[in-house]
């Protein structure tokens, strides 16, 4: 289990861009992210043991798959942002988080917080969403 961060530091613009109490503070954050969706997904696979019931009725039966498709791709959505939470954890062991893999800038303290998986800076993740909107639509 991951330590709590403590609750009165806030990352700020104002002092050194991944200074080591920023690191410290999303390393924690990011630890406390995967460690809640791990345990959310303990709690679907001991609910798909439990809830192998058959259902009479058909209508019902159509139900509990529906639901049970829905909580397996939604884990499965999970199980891929798991990696990419492991992999901003290696980026700060690095020393490489926090900064863009296109330009190198750093991506800003305020889109870590928001977004702590955040590889891009949000003018390079802008660019690459027009480009995939322009390869879309052709």
């Amino acid at each position: 289990m991951a330590a709590k961060r403590p609750r009165r530091y806030k990352p700020t613009e104002k002092e050194a861009f991944m200074n080591a109490k920023q690191k410290t503070y999303f390393k924690t954050k990011l630890l406390e992210w995967r460690d809640e969706l791990l345990a959310e997904s303990t709690e679907t696979i001991r609910h798909l043991q439990e809830d192998t019931s058959a259902q009479p009725d058909l209508a019902d039966r159509a139900s509990a798959e529906t639901d049970r498709a829905i909580e397996l791709r939604t884990r499965d959505r999970e199980r891929k942002l798991i990696s990419k939470i492991d992999e901003a954890l290696r980026r700060i062991d690095e020393g490489t988080y926090g900064y863009c893999e296109e330009t190198g800038e750093p991506i800003g303290v305020k889109r870590l917080e928001a977004r702590p998986i955040a590889t891009l800076s949000l003018e390079a993740q802008e660019r690459h969403e027009r480009r995939e909107r322009v390869y879309r639509d052709d």
